[in-house]
């Protein structure tokens, strides 16, 4: 039987969670982060007891298991690593880790530096599932593997697979498998349907026919199905995630993060022929998200907002994401009577919820020329990146305002401007967030040091001249901004080539900090 645990917390409130999982977490941890010397005193972790929650409370461990999710996320120079850190450190090394977890697309609205101190269960293991998850299907792409062109039905195109999440190519993958092998039966879940190991079974003889039998088929006993299945799975190297037991009682998390793996290692698809790859590669080229459309969508997730936005373009077109967002950055600026939110939508309700959206957007003074409800319906990348830009930027604006000692008045860019001049005492300046100087990361490492003196350590920073000595500047400037407490977006490329909109973005995030720890 699957054990659950339930904690209580300082509030009263009770939380469980279940022993399989974080049992799983902890394997992969072990296994993917043995090889890391600044991790000797952390690991190997007891998967049977409870270290988990005291080896995590440093930040030290969940900031390396991002960087194993999503390499180069955070600046390693940055962790404060030695023996004996302070409650300060500790802390410093928690944000770092918490702002880094927002900037690859975790939800942690919920969960402060205190929490990680402090190892409660239920929030760790949350956050830590998603860390894994995200490192899972990062690669389950058509940036990463071409070759999932394979898994159009008829009448589709490219367009209709790049709308699908990760999750849902990988349900596609398994049953591009299944149907490949004769076999009847689809999945559309990582639980019910993957229960009685048949489905499985099917998956690994068909992509290693040679080394995986169907003999499994011919058990009835359902845990030693299960066993034979993960025998055959050890055999491609791909045991990991899920004991027998989590197969039987089809735990959703352990067998997405089961089968994604498998994914990653053997996908089983024929590579495609230069001509399939010349025409693939047009569409990926015109239809790939920018990276302002990834830095917004990171950022209305950091706020709260159900559901998740995994594709900016086709998750707002019903408009209700976008009131939500309005709601969060304008308290009460959206009459909820006048919003259709009993889904399924039609298009005209869509469409209603949209030009609704536009309307709110007008009455906070927006340029929204030329921009209709229709364009987000339609998914108008342009205009859809035009109004959620004007969103982030009052949101930043409100905020700074808040703190700002000039009451009455919102902040200008020239504010922000003239405070980052202000602050920084090298002689540097900028003229704008176009300044072509701001490319070589020092004014921005200057900026950091003066909110915090002594926190940028010059024996790390370059003259920022070449592009590799710019992007190391860049990569160090964000995991500081980070580390004080920052919300950062931005990516190293969006400060070495000096894209306005995340410079902004990156300055009044740090002028939010430095002006908050003056209250």
């Amino acid at each position: 039987m699957a054990s659950v645990n339930r904690v209580t917390t300082t509030t009263g409130a009770s939380h469980s969670f279940a022993d399989e999982e974080k049992e799983s977490f902890v394997d992969h941890i072990n296994n993917s982060l043995s090889h890391d010397d600044d991790l000797a005193r952390h690991l190997p972790i007891n998967p049977q007891d409870m270290s988990l929650f005291e080896k995590t409370a440093d930040g030290i461990l969940l900031c390396k298991l991002i960087n194993d999710a999503v390499p180069d996320t955070i600046d390693e120079r940055v962790i404060n690593k030695k023996a004996k850190l302070s409650v300060f450190e500790i802390t410093e090394n928690n944000n770092l880790m918490i702002n880094s977890a927002k900037a690859i697309g975790c939800s942690v609205v919920n969960i402060g530096a205190q929490d990680i101190i402090e190892g409660r269960p239920h929030l760790l293991l949350g956050l830590i599932w998603q860390i894994i998850r995200i490192g899972l299907l990062s690669k389950i792409s058509l940036t990463h593997h071409p070759e999932l062109y394979r898994l159009l039905e008829p009448g589709e195109d490219i367009s209709d697979l790049l709308k699908l999440p990760p999750d849902q190519i990988l349900l596609r993958w398994f049953n591009y498998h299944l149907k490949n092998a004769g076999h009847a039966r689809r999945v559309t879940n990582f639980s019910g349907d993957i229960k009685d190991s048949e489905n499985y079974t099917v998956l690994l003889n068909q992509l290693a026919p040679n080394k995986c039998s169907r003999a499994p088929l011919s058990i009835n006993d359902p845990a030693q199905r299960a066993e034979a299945v993960l025998e055959n799975a050890a055999k491609l190297e791909c045991r990991k995630f899920v004991t027998a037991r989590d197969i039987v009682k089809g735990n959703p998390k352990l067998n997405l993060a089961f089968v994604a793996n498998l994914f990653n290692k053997h996908p089983g698809l024929e590579p495609l022929s230069e001509e399939e790859l010349s025409s693939l590669e047009e569409w990926l080229f015109a239809s790939e998200g920018t990276r302002e459309a990834r830095a917004f969508a990171l950022w209305i997730n950091s706020l709260g907002i159900e559901p998740f936005v995994t594709n900016l373009f086709n998750d707002l077109q019903d408009g209700l994401i976008l009131l939500r967002v309005f709601d969060k950055i304008s308290p009460g600026s959206v009459d909820w009577k006048k919003v259709n939110q009993k889904e399924p939508l039609t298009k005209f309700k869509k469409l209603e919820n949209t030009n609704y959206a536009i309307n709110i957007g007008k009455e906070l003074k927006f340029s929204l020329v030329g921009i209709a409800g229709s364009d987000i319906c339609d998914g108008n990348q342009t205009l859809t990146l035009a109004l959620v830009w004007q969103m982030m930027r009052f949101h930043i604006v409100a905020t700074l305002s808040s703190l700002s000692t000039a009451s009455g008045r919102q902040v200008t860019d020239q504010d922000m401007i003239d405070w980052a001049n202000g602050a920084v005492k090298t002689g540097r300046r900028i003229n704008g967030f176009k300044d072509a100087s701001i490319r070589n990361g020092l004014f921005l490492l200057d900026l950091l040091n003066a909110v915090k003196p002594g926190t940028v350590d010059a024996a790390l920073v370059t003259p920022g001249e070449s592009d590799q000595e710019a992007t190391n500047n860049a990569k160090y400037a964000i995991s500081i901004a980070r580390k004080l407490g920052a919300t950062i977006f931005c990516l190293p490329e969006d400060i070495i080539e000096v894209k306005p909109k995340m410079i902004l973005t990156f300055v009044g995030s740090v002028m939010a900090i430095a002006l908050g720890s003056q209250h």
